[in-house]
């Protein structure tokens, strides 16, 4: 479903990158397959110096469909971006995606706090992340982080997920899963 970032998937990646209704979305915006391919050179090379972590969603045939990255990593925080292919919106994808990169950053990389920062204008986003049962709108619990992403305009939301609370989303979903086999 994710795995690390590889320049031979540039091509592939730019051609979904494009369409008109994922670009203005993409935070490592290129203008070019060669451009891709050198924003993903950096991208490895940063996640070396543990800058940011970055993966790329697969689909069930392993092509690669979008990506999903921690950026601004300082400390065991960092901020979520993602984005999958037009092709690929609205079929579970970038929820599958998610709960894998979750997994990896809480349980084996030492992240515990993963924001979120999303356009008030990007409707579709904000309700997707509201879905999440373990995302918390953090607008005013982490007011100094809301201002910071905010300072020339107030054009986004901020949302929180803790490991904490992903944590208790996940036992409550095997809880959920052993009564119904006891049943």
């Amino acid at each position: 479903m994710i795995k690390k970032r590889d320049i031979h998937e540039s091509q592939a990646l730019f051609e979904l990158m494009v369409h008109p209704e994922v670009f203005p979305f993409v935070r490592q915006k290129a203008q070019s397959p060669d451009e891709l391919v050198f924003l993903t050179k950096q991208t490895i090379e940063a996640e070396e110096k543990g800058e940011l972590i970055s993966r790329t969603i697969m689909d069930e045939w392993g092509s690669p469909i979008g990506t999903i990255n921690l950026f601004d990593v300082e400390g065991d925080a960092g901020f979520l971006a993602t984005w999958l292919g037009k092709p690929y919106h609205g079929k579970g994808y970038n929820l599958l995606a998610k709960e894998a990169f979750f997994k990896e950053l809480f349980y084996e990389l030492g992240i515990e706090t993963v924001y979120m920062k999303i356009r008030k204008a990007n409707v579709r986003s904000q309700k997707a992340a509201e879905k999440l049962p373990y995302t918390v709108l953090a607008n005013e619990s982490k007011q100094h982080i809301y201002d910071q992403i905010n300072a020339e305009e107030k054009m986004y939301n901020l949302y929180e997920i803790s490991k904490d609370l992903y944590t208790f989303h996940i036992m409550r979903k095997l809880d959920v899963q052993e009564e119904a086999l006891e049943a």
